[in-house]
């Protein structure tokens, strides 16, 4: 089998770590048996998990292409198989297959750039790659700044990094939110994209946006509103990838397929929002 399709072999994969961020997302390290990363990958794009006898599933690589001897993958329990991925421990076996889809363009089009992200609950997974990655390589960047929030001060995922090294970093702003009041948090409360507005972040920056559709589609016409345009704004479409390779057409949106051209997709590059935008 030639190598241009070597993502599509599964090779074996052991979780060695697994750590609950918030009651219904766990993040899962996976290694090799020989203890390697399973492969090389850009900050965006995703892999297919598979449980032999359960199911497969695509999510995306939390952990950044800078990180050397391992892989990790922020997960929701949302249905079958994502119930019993939550299921295993350290030690337990699966396999994995990729990388798929395009990833961010972190090496040309955002290299020199000041950043905005912007995420919404467990869509701070496929961006986790592309922070950690600009952190990394801090001097390839202009100011980060980040706009997160979720449904309440327990679902934010990975807090404690947030906490401990995000907002130590130089030139970077993180802004926290939770959709509604709550004891114990004294911090900004308020749905995302109203959130964006009230920041009213510099129109030199590039956004990158990741959540629900429903968030994504509001603060899209929001940071419009301020000005952004719609080539300034790079979001991911993951809801429907199936078979990874653009063969089975579960994921297509217009003419593209989420699997192939995406699922980082540059707004204006999109004929059309998918129906659940």
């Amino acid at each position: 089998m030639s190598s241009c399709h070597e993502e599509l072999i599964p090779k074996i994969g052991i979780v060695t770590d697994v750590r609950r961020d918030t009651p219904d997302v766990k993040t899962f390290r996976v290694v090799t048996p020989d203890g390697r990363k399973p492969f090389e990958h850009i900050p965006g794009q995703c892999a297919m998990i598979s449980i032999p006898g359960v199911g497969e599933g695509m999510f995306s690589i939390t952990s950044s292409p800078t990180v050397e001897s391992y892989m990790e993958f922020s997960i929701k329990k949302a249905g079958h198989l994502t119930s019993f991925i939550h299921e295993l421990e350290p030690g337990s076996m699966i396999t994995i297959r990729g990388p798929y889809g395009n990833g961010f363009p972190v090496d040309t089009e955002l290299k020199g750039k000041s950043l905005l992200f912007v995420a919404g609950g467990i869509g701070l997974a496929p961006l986790h790659s592309v922070i950690d990655y600009c952190l990394a390589k801090r001097a390839d960047y202009g100011e980060i700044e980040v706009v997160y929030g979720s449904r309440s001060k327990d679902d934010l995922v990975d807090i404690q990094e947030i906490r401990d090294s995000w907002e130590k970093a130089d030139n970077f702003k993180m802004h926290l939110t939770i959709d509604r009041p709550q004891e114990g948090w004294d911090g900004h409360v308020g749905f995302v994209p109203n959130y964006v507005k009230e920041v009213n972040p510099s129109l030199d920056k590039v956004a990158l946006i990741c959540g629900p559709p429903i968030m994504i589609k509001f603060t899209l016409q929001n940071m419009m509103d301020l000005g952004f345009a719609r080539n300034q704004v790079y979001t991911t479409l993951e809801l429907r990838m199936k078979c990874g390779i653009g063969k089975c057409g579960r994921c297509n949106v217009g003419s593209k397929y989420v699997c192939k051209d995406g699922p980082v997709f540059r707004f204006d590059q999109l004929d059309e929002l998918p129906d659940e935008y």
